[in-house]
């Protein structure tokens, strides 16, 4: 089976679920054209492809080719970063970081995260005004600030880094964008060094401090590493956790259920309410695997080096995972879903980013209870990210 689909086609921008729901029905796996690679659009096959080692995210050695050299500064932290490696160095890693973003230290920024929603309800102007820039951006950037231990007054320059970086993972990626993705990871990783190095000789109780002082069988990171680890806990977790909040409450002040807003997001709702919201519009679209070796799945051989995008938002909405899987329902049953990926690159930022969507939204809906749309959500041109370029509302 062959899909033949422009990820920057605007109606497909705006409302892709059709075409994953054909594709899904038509068979689990297709060779996507425009893409150039197979995608699995059922649960059981991301699901699958997500936890089979024989699959990762590290491109074979004798595959590899060299990065061009206008992209050096971008591929200097993308190489190091354990998003793109696998085997014992991501395993290395991940063990390092998840020793210094340890359970208790996100957890103890819950009250910081109720604290700072307060804060940026009691900004918001007078009349309409968006959502995503009063609330969603500002919340999930200042809060990994505070993690790191970098000032909050330096958030506007994060934001842009952020959003020039990532910005090279999506389908509307040109010379432009890569240049400004050099420039932003320069400068970026410029800043992050400086800090290190500002650590090492004055630790303080932030993550900076507790990524040096990580030791694993004898090894720490290296200061590349760190740098990269610091860049890939803001750019995945800023982005996506921006994209999950407005998704999420555009869908919530839709008809018919804004007018139960208050109930979907009180305390004892908003766990089940935020697990719908990631599984009915997820912020990530697609993740994409390497074949380490030959191998016939869903009735496919892939071949050392194939690549499969594995689509995350297809599966979430398989009928043959979820009841009426189309409708947004918060009351639903909380499953597991593709959100935030499976196996070893299972999000490693999926308790801050639920801690956040948690506080936050309670208290949005609870200080703005007359919430309302002031313009339709419209989905910006970012695939294979999905998210919102405004969220106008009146409070």
């Amino acid at each position: 089976m062959t899909l033949n689909q422009s990820p920057t086609d605007p109606a497909f921008v705006q409302n892709p679920y059709p075409v994953y729901a054909r594709a899904r029905a038509a068979a689990p796996l297709q060779f996507w054209e425009d893409y150039g690679m197979m995608a699995a659009f059922s649960h059981e096959a991301v699901q699958t492809f997500l936890k089979d080692r024989r699959f990762g995210r590290e491109i074979p050695a004798e595959l590899a080719r060299p990065h061009p050299s206008h992209l050096a500064p971008f591929y200097a932290i993308d190489d190091h970063s354990m998003l793109e490696l696998d085997g014992d160095t991501h395993k290395r890693l991940r063990g390092l970081v998840l020793r210094a973003f340890t359970s208790r230290r996100i957890a103890a920024l819950g009250p910081e995260i109720a604290a700072l929603s307060h804060q940026l309800i009691d900004a918001f102007p007078t009349g309409d005004f968006d959502l995503l820039t009063h609330f969603a951006a500002p919340l999930p950037v200042r809060i990994i600030a505070r993690l790191l231990g970098v000032p909050e007054e330096m958030s506007p320059d994060l934001l842009r880094w952020s959003n020039a970086m990532v910005a090279m993972y999506q389908a509307r990626r040109d010379r432009a964008v890569e240049d400004a993705a050099a420039r932003a990871a320069a400068d970026f990783s410029d800043f992050i060094r400086s800090y290190i190095e500002t650590r090492r000789t004055d630790p303080r109780d932030d993550l900076i401090t507790q990524l040096i002082a990580a030791e694993e069988d004898g090894t720490r990171l290296s200061t590349d590493e760190m740098i990269a680890t610091c860049i890939l806990l803001l750019n995945a977790g800023h982005e996506a956790t921006v994209h999950t909040i407005g998704n999420g409450m555009g869908r919530l002040l839709s008809a018919p259920l804004h007018a139960q807003l208050a109930i979907h997001c009180a305390p004892e709702a908003i766990a089940a309410t935020t697990e719908e919201i990631l599984r009915h519009d997820p912020p990530l679209h697609m993740f994409t695997r390497y074949a380490y070796e030959e191998v016939t799945l869903f009735g496919h051989t892939f071949r050392r080096g194939d690549q499969v995008a594995l689509m995350l938002a297809a599966a979430n909405r398989d009928p043959a995972a979820w009841t009426d899987p189309e409708t947004f329902d918060p009351t639903r049953p909380v499953k597991t879903n593709s959100a935030f990926g499976a196996g070893a690159h299972f999000c490693i930022g999926a308790p801050l980013a639920r801690l956040e969507l948690t506080t936050a939204l309670p208290i949005l809906a609870a200080r703005c209870p007359q919430m309302q749309l002031a313009a339709p959500p419209e989905y910006g041109d970012t695939y294979h990210f999905h998210g919102l370029t405004a969220l106008r509302v009146r409070a």
